[in-house]
């Protein structure tokens, strides 16, 4: 049983982790780097995390948490379902483009994935979460508004996320060369091209 004050501290080790990662780096990350920022010894970082793959795999949690709460919140701030749907991917591009910690702790871990097998389990599983995290909300919004997509629906997060992150690298080294409104407009037509109206029955 996790006591209130063991979940904090071990939240404290996961925001920790995410400043640090997203400052230096996995491969220039060690355990008793977060643990100093965490302000807490390195046997108490260790009693809640064994391994540096077992928090990055909570980190990982974390972050993707928190950009579904960002994109479900501007979904439902929209009001309308399709101008919700426009919106949550807004803010998914708002979030990477603005770089935050989180943003840059998943870039980093998955170009250290490219040399680093040991990670690829870990990042496999945040972009499954994520597929189903998008689809369970997606899929019967498209169905309640009589759409239905030309792919397999668990197709739909791969596509959008992949499209955001490999734009957002480009962001990272040129950060003249994306325009948001023309973004979103290109999302709009590649959009139209995924999803068709269910047919009457």
């Amino acid at each position: 049983m996790a006591y209130p004050k063991s979940e904090r501290s071990a939240a404290q080790i996961v925001a920790a982790a995410t400043r640090v990662l997203a400052t230096k780096g996995y491969a220039r990350t060690s355990l008793l780097d977060i643990a100093r920022e965490a302000g807490m010894s390195k046997g108490a970082l260790h009693y809640h995390f064994p391994s540096k793959e077992a928090l990055v795999s909570k980190v990982l949690e974390s972050a993707l948490d928190k950009f579904a709460s960002r994109t479900l919140e501007a979904w439902a701030r929209a009001g309308d379902p399709m101008l919700g749907l426009r919106s949550a991917v807004e803010e998914l591009w708002v979030l990477r483009r603005n770089r935050t910690d989180e943003v840059a702790v998943v870039a980093d871990l998955l170009a250290q994935s490219l040399y680093d097998p040991a990670l690829r389990p870990q990042i496999a599983a945040y972009y499954r979460a994520g597929a189903e995290q998008v689809n369970t909300t997606l899929v019967p919004l498209l169905a309640a508004l009589g759409l239905r997509t030309r792919v397999a629906p668990q197709l739909i997060p791969r596509l959008l996320v992949g499209l955001l992150d490999g734009l957002v690298m480009q962001h990272f080294v040129d950060d003249t060369a994306i325009d948001t409104e023309e973004l979103l407009k290109g999302i709009d037509a590649i959009a139209i091209a995924l999803f068709e109206p269910v047919p009457p029955p």
